[in-house]
């Protein structure tokens, strides 16, 4: 059982977040150990690990950067260890930023517009990825999963940038 089937949900990568909420809250009331105390000690290990795993399924669904990565995983797409490319000029401009945040003081304004702009641009990548998952194509499927890994591996940085200006 994967996660989506864990939350009742289609596998795929449009997901509504309320959906996703809803559908956790219900299973988690049913499974959730506080309502299995007098049951056998088998009953109530068994609800533990059932919470435990609906816990799971649900904290990487309603992420949708974790959601693409178990998308990918699930599809037997490369994991980010076995294909870490990513475009020499993405990696240069990924450079240039970090060397520019190095430069800006914690809440100025050029921080919080740089971190801005980051954010929009992650979703943006994130929101792309999510578009390429759905439509996966039989003929160019290994191509688009090592595709989608690359853009994957490129959100990482850009998150790893809006880390750091948080950081400041």
């Amino acid at each position: 059982m994967d996660h989506f089937d864990r939350l009742g949900l289609p596998r795929r990568f449009s997901l509504d977040g309320t959906a996703i909420e809803r559908e956790y809250l219900a299973r988690s009331r049913a499974l959730h150990p506080d309502f299995h105390q007098l049951g056998s000690s088998t009953e109530q290990a068994a609800s533990v690990a059932l919470s435990a795993a609906l816990n799971e399924a649900y904290a990487t669904l309603k992420d949708p950067f974790k959601r693409a990565e178990y998308l990918l995983r699930l599809e037997g797409g490369p994991s980010a260890s076995e294909l870490k490319d990513v475009p020499p000029e993405f990696l240069e401009e990924m450079l240039d930023l970090r060397m520019e945040i190095a430069g800006l003081e914690a809440n100025s304004p050029q921080a919080q517009a740089m971190e801005s702009q980051l954010a929009t641009r992650r979703d943006a990548m994130v929101a792309e990825v999510g578009r390429m998952l759905d439509g996966l194509a039989p003929e160019t499927r290994i191509t688009q999963l090592a595709d989608i890994r690359r853009r994957l591996n490129a959100i990482k940085y850009v998150q790893n940038l809006i880390r750091d200006l948080r950081a400041l």
